[in-house]
């Protein structure tokens, strides 16, 4: 019995992406439909990390396919091809890095830092080239975070800084320059000039993701931040309360001046679990992230716990998702990062690099 390629797509077309929602003749993951006799061949190809999903993606695509009458064998390639997308205007891409993701907080302790971390380490289990930037000038924590404390980044050529490693992400910080004790007493326009030659003058090695640990607050550093650095999307983190609410709008907002798409909320400490008798509370509140989501019209990525564990995994080096990579709240932060990336897998893609330079000379 024969069968046609449009049989094959209309298969595929039953079949839905788990991760973006979407079939994958809609989404465009199918590529190269090869029918040689009763066998069957195509590519999958994902725009966003998911390592972890592949597997079960393979076989779902590869069932959707044996549904048509007369299909033999089924070869389905399954890969990710992550590429730069849009940024603001006027705004030229990073050497070395593809997209640029700021994690903003209105205000500080809400669990920005930790937030980021986590996502950043998340990206790159799911199989993403992945870099993390601390620009938190006054208080920079990354390094503590990620079991980097004290080390200090090597300069090949007297200009420009490597990064270090840690669990398989590039790490950049202010923090491994000083001592932890020193604090920084600078003014804006110095903190400005630090936070460039931060970005500017590392070495970031084809970076899929560089994960932007913003200061809290929406002062100068953030809005020059915002204005300079080629940022793809931002992702708010906020806790339940109306305090940090207020905050965090601030923060959604100066996103918006600049035109810096959104890419969701994630809520913090939205409920505690003691940890001795089982009993669930919301000591910040309750249904304060969504209620942000649904009045400016913005996803909501996800919710963590208050966990003793979280705090003591990331002050001791390990965050939670190397730490505790099969907990309960690993897999939330992996679900974070998975749609976070399929949100920045929908954006327009960066096309300047089609474009060809136009030179004017006088003859």
């Amino acid at each position: 019995m024969s069968f046609t390629e449009q049989q094959i797509k209309a298969a595929l077309s039953a079949a839905v992406d788990p991760n973006t929602g979407k079939d994958f003749v809609a989404g465009k993951a199918l590529k190269n439909v090869k029918i040689d006799g009763d066998d069957v061949a195509f590519d999958i190809e994902l725009g966003y990390p998911a390592k972890t999903q592949i597997d079960a993606i393979r076989k779902q695509v590869i069932a959707a396919v044996r549904t048509v009458p007369g299909v033999g064998n089924v070869s389905a390639n399954v890969f990710t091809k992550i590429v730069a997308h849009s940024v603001q205007m006027g705004v030229k891409l990073m050497p070395g890095v593809k997209n640029i993701i700021a994690v903003a907080s209105g205000k500080g302790g809400v669990g920005k830092s930790t937030t980021a971390v986590n996502l950043a380490l998340a990206l790159a289990q799911e199989g993403a080239s992945v870099g993390i930037l601390d620009a938190d000038i006054y208080g920079p924590s990354q390094p503590q975070m990620l079991g980097l404390a004290g080390q200090q980044p090597e300069s090949k050529d007297g200009q420009s800084m490597e990064p270090l490693q840690a669990y398989g992400v590039q790490a950049m910080s202010i923090g491994f320059m000083v001592d932890v004790e020193t604090p920084m007493v600078w003014r804006g326009p110095m903190v400005a000039q630090a936070l460039d030659q931060l970005l500017g003058q590392t070495n970031w090695r084809d970076i899929d993701y560089l994960i932007v640990d913003m200061p809290p607050g929406t002062g100068d550093i953030q809005l020059s931040l915002a204005q300079k650095v080629p940022v793809t999307g931002a992702v708010i983190v906020t806790t339940p309360q109306d305090i940090a609410l207020i905050d965090a709008r601030k923060g959604l907002k100066m996103f918006e001046k600049v035109n810096i798409p959104i890419l969701g909320i994630v809520e913090n400490m939205s409920i505690h679990i003691c940890s001795n008798c089982g009993h669930e509370e919301h000591i910040f509140g309750t249904g304060g992230g969504e209620k942000m989501c649904s009045d400016y019209n913005v996803e909501f990525l996800g919710s963590l716990p208050l966990e003793l564990a979280i705090r003591e995994m990331a002050d001791g080096g390990k965050p939670t998702v190397v730490g505790a990579p099969d907990s309960r709240t690993a897999e939330i932060y992996r679900g974070i990062a998975r749609r976070v990336a399929v949100k920045i897998g929908e954006k327009a893609k960066d096309m300047t690099s089609k474009f060809p330079n136009i030179v004017v000379q006088n003859t």
